[in-house]
């Protein structure tokens, strides 16, 4: 009896179980880091190409910001990017855009594979174009916004749906939708060149260039010069130091 309780448990010690795989040792923070660094080079050495009016340093400026917005949201979708309220909220609190339906569209306009979410190359190349797009790619940018079907026109209810969203409420006896139809007309006679009653990209930008205060007729949807240079004042101070 003594010796068999001698063999159960000799030395006092357990019997050993069956061995588990070891786990995978994790990568050391300096590793981590540094394979994070070389990501993060890759990134910008891309959008350096892509969003050309940024210089690199810049690029990995807009990039952090990305970072730090997303990391501040509980939002699902802030392991990928922005989501629309995400892109709202910024573009209210950076840009102090207000209406609805034009960040909406802008919205739309930052998200080129239509997933309903902006990446950060999204965000970088957006941006790129937002703040210091050529007049062309301001052009091409604004119709897009105002397209609101994407249909590539920008029809006669399309331009009364954004005035009258864009325009501010005035008390009056006359009917408001009226004010704004004439508004409309206004538009199509001046910018309609080919008289079909709706706008193509040729008409819009032939009209910008002849008079590039009609490049946001139907509502602001780029920066105003003060809060874009407040926007790269802030994000872009440490370009400055260097």
């Amino acid at each position: 009896m003594t010796r068999q309780r001698q063999q159960a448990a000799p030395s006092g010690r357990c019997r050993p179980g069956p061995r588990r795989p070891a786990r995978p040792r994790c990568r050391g923070s300096g590793e981590a880091a540094a394979m994070s660094r070389r990501r993060l080079q890759q990134l910008v050495d891309s959008l350096g190409r892509s969003a050309k009016h940024f210089n690199k340093r810049e690029v990995e400026c807009l990039i952090k910001l990305f970072d730090t917005l997303v990391a501040e949201s509980s939002n699902r979708f802030a392991a990928v990017g922005f989501d629309r309220n995400m892109f709202r909220d910024t573009l209210h609190s950076a840009f102090g855009m207000t209406d609805d339906m034009i960040m909406d569209r802008v919205f739309r306009t930052f998200d080129r594979d239509n997933d309903s979410c902006i990446s950060v190359v999204e965000w970088v190349e957006g941006l790129s174009v937002f703040l210091r797009g050529t007049l062309e790619e301001r052009i091409k940018y604004c119709f897009e916004v105002y397209d609101l079907n994407g249909d590539g026109y920008i029809s006669r209810e399309e331009m009364f749906q954004m005035l009258k969203n864009s325009l501010l409420k005035q008390p009056s006896e006359e009917d408001p939708d009226e004010g704004i139809k004439d508004l409309v007309d206004i538009a199509l006679k001046k910018m309609d060149y080919d008289h079909d009653g709706k706008l193509s990209f040729m008409d819009f930008e032939k009209a910008v260039r002849d008079e590039n205060l009609l490049l946001e007729a139907f509502g602001p949807c780029l920066p105003d010069i003060k809060s874009s240079m407040a926007f790269e004042q802030k994000t872009f101070r440490e370009t400055r130091k260097l």
